[in-house]
């Protein structure tokens, strides 16, 4: 079977690794217990943990054993990593509850059950009851506070003012890899670019204190062309809860991806062939709809069902002229609404009334195949008594209103 060092590779996934030499003979010859940590701030996971997971899984179906770190005891402190503010910490109750969302998302796309199930692990049931100078003389002694502010994760907030209790994230992150090694036989840690520093601080923690192998392995970060996070929609993060952000949004989100990125999407958010990635992305011309229809279909697939995937096309392709009409995404509104720009509102295309007439001073807002121009425009009568129409916002957001 091929080394899945080489599957990541050819597929984009690798950012940065540690012994490299070592690990990728590892990979190749043994099955590898690996670990990937989730910060559960938010009840649902989003686009960014999307490549960790995605790794997790070609891992797995090679033979290695994923384990999902959730950081139950660090979310109480707050990783600092591309922070320029101080995380607000939480309760228990609440990341148990956030810990239970994960595991359910997760499951679309790791095993958690047969002969190589993956497992969740909480890093706050060893880190809550730590004795704090047992250890600083365990752990604290193999950290050079020199070499730790030289780290990228710590030099945004130093700007604003590192706390203490942040300071302390570097150490915990190393102790969870020491703890996951000891415990699970973990020697692999894999995750976001962002966190190279912890994750190397974890993987030099084992070698100095246990003489263990042990590796780090980054993730590309998936960027616009212009550099920015993708994932960022005008209602904000992407998430992977459908209650947050709809199949229909999501299916939308990956439709509409530059051309420059569809090639890459493919490679790290689905499980197409690569050869097939390459025959669908190989033109620079209209086809390439062809190929973004394809890329929104699979993710959506992957993270809420073939059914709602498939709802989600229909939906998108009566939007866009080549379906049917009444497979359009549908919202309903309170009928007594006077005004366009209120409408714009209520249905979720605008987030204020300024905003509402400001897109409509500015072309881009039509009520069927009529244009408004004015921002105090009322929504007209034979429209109002037919009950139903079709909402245009711009050439990417259509809805179908229905008046209640």
């Amino acid at each position: 079977m091929e080394n899945v060092f080489d599957v990541l590779k050819k597929r984009g996934f690798i950012k940065q690794t540690v012994y490299e030499d070592e690990l990728y003979e590892l990979l190749g010859s043994k099955k590898v217990s690996f670990y990937v940590g989730f910060d559960p701030t938010a009840d649902s996971l989003h686009i960014g943990h999307y490549i960790p997971i995605m790794a997790m899984a070609w891992m797995q179906k090679y033979g290695h054993k994923p384990v999902a770190l959730i950081g139950g005891g660090t979310a109480m402190i707050g990783d600092p990593s591309g922070r320029s503010d101080m995380r607000s910490m939480m309760t228990r109750e609440t990341i148990d509850h956030n810990c239970a969302c994960f595991r359910k998302q997760m499951g679309r796309f790791i095993d958690f059950e047969g002969d190589n199930a993956a497992l969740m692990v909480n890093n706050a049931d060893w880190l809550l009851n730590l004795n704090y100078i047992g250890f600083l003389r365990e752990i604290g002694v193999h950290f050079s506070v020199n070499k730790m502010l030289t780290a990228e994760c710590f030099k945004t907030r130093m700007e604003k003012g590192l706390s203490f209790l942040e300071f302390n994230y570097m150490l915990m992150q190393g102790y969870d890899f020491l703890k996951l090694y000891k415990d699970y036989g973990v020697c692999l840690q894999l995750g976001g670019d962002d966190q190279w520093s912890n994750m190397l601080a974890g993987a030099n923690l084992i070698r100095k204190k246990e003489g263990g192998q042990a590796y780090a392995m980054t993730f590309t970060l998936l960027l616009t062309s212009e550099g920015k996070k993708m994932g960022k929609t005008a209602k904000g993060a992407l998430w992977l809860d459908e209650n947050k952000t709809s199949p229909y949004e999501f299916y939308q989100y990956f439709r509409n991806v530059e051309d420059v990125k569809v090639e890459e999407c493919m490679r790290l958010l689905t499980f197409m062939d690569l050869d097939e990635i390459r025959e669908l992305t190989r033109y620079n011309d209209e086809r390439m709809n062809a190929a973004k229809e394809r890329l929104a279909f699979e993710v959506t697939k992957l993270v809420h069902g073939e059914q709602k995937a498939r709802e989600a096309e229909k939906q998108a392709r009566a939007a866009f002229g080549s379906g049917n009409i009444e497979d359009m995404q549908t919202v309903t509104v309170d009928g007594s609404l006077e005004y366009v720009s209120e409408m714009l509102v209520a249905a979720g295309l605008a987030k204020s009334k300024g905003e509402a007439k400001r897109l409509i001073e500015g072309g881009g807002v039509y009520i069927n195949d009529e244009k408004i121009t004015d921002a105090f425009a009322v929504l007209p009568d034979a429209v109002r008594k037919e009950g139903e129409f079709i909402l245009h916002k711009g050439k990417k957001s259509h809805l179908k209103i229905i008046l209640k």
